[in-house]
């Protein structure tokens, strides 16, 4: 038990780094600066540091085609939560994100060749369930995304589905190179829907700074980084199970922050829905008997 302490709490501190991650982001957009700004620079600053960390990872980058689609899929994830939470309920786009693991018994069929178990399709019916109440609007048309945030935070829960099916595709990479592609992937991306937001006069251009501005870009881009740290050395050294039921608790923080601030509320419709979808992510996360009948 002794052994477990220290990873787990490694995990916490990343799912409380990323379920208090809206508030920074809505301060900079305060600011002036849009959340896909934040997301670019945040990203680009630690993109930069770990190059000069791992210069090898780089060229492992470079000449590795798999390693641009989960740079791809990661910005995505990035370009779809950070916006989504700046603009919409932080509750809702929450649990709406968490539909990742019905996404990934979708994905990891034709990308892995895992072909969805009874149990499996289950999980996905459920989360399913739970989407439609939260997005139910009292017998109002069909549940369907109705707000920006709402389509975002369930391309970002794509997304990340995504993200973590490449992971184990690319498992005979380095780690510093999936790392380097991700942070990579969340800077370009970001930029690029925010250049094009410019252009179309929906996104203001990036502006210049100041004092408090600054320090909180900084103070953001030093809790994504010690995030990651946490993540990889707690994910590391704990069963894959483990490490996704404790990643749940980012829903916890998220909600209670916001609730307390005034960024969200809590419908009953949210509470039940969301009781659904957390339901499957940790029926997806439970540890599963071997054949020998060992966890």
């Amino acid at each position: 038990m002794a052994d477990r302490a220290a990873p787990v709490a490694a995990l916490v501190v990343n799912a409380f780094v990323w379920g208090l991650s809206w508030w920074p982001f809505r301060a900079l957009q305060d600011h002036g600066v849009h959340a896909l700004w934040s997301t670019s620079v945040i990203y680009l600053v630690a993109f930069a540091g770990f190059v000069v960390l791992r210069p090898a990872a780089l060229p492992e980058l470079l000449r590795t085609p798999g390693l641009w689609l989960l740079a791809a899929a990661a910005g995505m994830t990035n370009v779809g939560f950070n916006w989504a939470v700046t603009i919409g309920d932080v509750v809702r786009v929450v649990l709406l994100f968490y539909l990742m693991p019905a996404w990934a018994v979708l994905l990891a069929w034709p990308m892995l060749g895992e072909r969805p178990s009874p149990a499996g399709l289950g999980r996905l019916l459920l989360a399913l369930a739970g989407v439609a109440t939260v997005l139910d609007t009292g017998g109002v048309g069909l549940p369907w995304p109705r707000t920006l945030a709402e389509w975002l935070a369930l391309a970002g829960g794509f997304s990340f589905a995504l993200t973590n099916v490449l992971l184990r595709r690319l498992s005979q990479v380095t780690s510093a190179s999936r790392v380097l592609a991700m942070f990579g992937g969340g800077s370009l991306l970001a930029g690029a829907v925010a250049t094009g937001g410019v252009l179309q006069g929906s996104i203001a251009a990036l502006p210049a700074l100041r004092g408090a501005g600054w320090g909180l870009a900084l103070l953001l881009a030093g809790g994504f980084l010690a995030a990651n740290l946490c993540l990889q050395y707690g994910a590391s050294r704990l069963p894959a199970h483990t490490t996704a039921l404790v990643m749940l608790s980012e829903v916890v923080f998220a909600s209670l922050s916001s609730v307390a601030l005034g960024a969200a509320e809590l419908a009953p419709r949210t509470l039940a829905g969301g009781a659904l979808i957390l339901g499957a992510a940790a029926w997806s996360a439970w540890p599963r008997k071997t054949a020998a009948g060992a966890q």
